[in-house]
């Protein structure tokens, strides 16, 4: 990639003005979001520190985003910058959004669809996001549903989710594609040689669960992922780390993530309760504060921002609307893992080695 700054100048909705031709590493939508464009730009000050050799595609309001950048060197030598004069507000409906073709997460998802950008990252609307990447990016042939999936903490360490709400409704074959794709994102973005798998189950008994759980169960026992998978697991193996990848509908996902949200915060407010109820209990927060520092540092959901939509014939990085600049490069740090190790080329592998596909249902069949 070129190492020479951008040309910042004004253009056409759509127009780029890279200084030198290429591919970008990704494509930035740089309005969505609560903080945007500010938090967004000192992001990619951040990212562009840690990804040297990396090229963004930011979109969005030129005459805004131009004398921003002006304030931030590393990000305005790794940017060049494209026009868009619309944007998708954050209560606007996915289908709506897909008509405004000129909006910057549009434009920014157009990129990677015609292969400009290797991959997007938005904090913008969530559906938008969603439903744009789905019917522009596409999904990948051998795949035949995206799943949303995400980085968590656990007791041993960094654990994948997936899907976490982009199919309420899954069968055997979408739960085998996630084990998969989920074995994937553990090697490109965590950096694990050999990520063990389990499906979430209402028991860790062969017997338990409805015929799709089972059934992909025992097409994953039988494929070379077969080693790793550890079978069925519950909502407790999430934050105890039983295993790498948790594997389940989205549905089910959905509820555990916002559930575990909940806890987390729960947890904070107590805390908060506990250390200033008292003059005693402040002096014991005062000589607890480094332990609790530390605490705080891993629990920190900047940490963990930026879902990824998997999948699909490109990467797709959704940053939580209402991250920091600290947590969009994290988003950043995501996407740029992915780009870098291969993930799509890593889920294809992995369905070659499953050597024999998850049977679907009759009814599925017919959809």
């Amino acid at each position: 990639m070129a190492d020479e700054p951008a040309e910042v100048r004004p253009g056409r909705a759509g127009q780029v003005t890279p200084r030198q031709p290429g591919a970008f590493s990704l494509a930035v939508d740089a309005m969505g979001g609560d903080h945007a464009p500010e938090a967004i730009l000192d992001g990619l000050e951040l990212a562009a520190e840690r990804h040297p050799q990396a090229r963004f595609l930011l979109v969005g309001d030129e005459a805004r985003l131009g004398g921003l950048l002006a304030t931030r060197p590393r990000a305005a030598k790794a940017c060049s910058l494209r026009h868009a004069p619309e944007v998708i507000s954050g209560d606007l409906k996915p289908t709506a959004a897909l008509r405004m073709r000129g909006s910057s997460m549009r434009i920014a998802i157009d990129a990677v669809a015609g292969g400009e950008a290797a991959g997007v990252v938005s904090a913008g609307n969530t559906g938008a996001l969603m439903a744009l990447a789905k019917i522009v990016v596409k999904t990948l042939p051998e795949i035949d549903r995206p799943a949303l999936a995400a980085i968590g903490p656990s007791a041993r360490g960094d654990v994948v989710m997936l899907d976490l709400g982009a199919n309420v409704q899954c069968d055997a074959r979408n739960l085998v594609e996630f084990a998969v794709m989920g074995d994937a994102f553990a090697r490109s973005v965590l950096g694990l040689t050999k990520p063990t798998i389990g499906l979430l189950n209402v028991g860790s008994e062969e017997l338990k669960g409805d015929e799709r759980v089972r059934q992909a169960a025992e097409t994953l026992r039988d494929s070379a992922f077969g080693v790793n998978f550890r079978g069925f697991v519950e909502g407790h193996d999430i934050t105890a780390g039983t295993v790498d990848v948790i594997v389940t509908d989205g549905f089910t996902g959905n509820v555990a993530l916002k559930t575990g949200e909940g806890a987390l915060k729960l947890m904070r407010d107590l805390l908060r309760q506990v250390f200033t109820s008292s003059v005693p209990a402040r002096i014991g927060y005062l000589l607890a504060r480094p332990a609790l520092d530390r605490l705080r540092e891993w629990m920190d959901p900047r940490r963990y921002n930026g879902a990824v939509l998997i999948g699909l014939n490109g990467v797709v990085v959704k940053s939580h609307g209402g991250t920091d600049a600290i947590g969009f490069a994290h988003a950043v740090d995501v996407a740029m893992d992915m780009v870098t190790h291969r993930f799509n080329e890593r889920i294809r592998e992995g369905l070659a080695q499953l050597g024999v596909a998850a049977p679907r249902p009759a009814a599925a069949l017919k959809e």
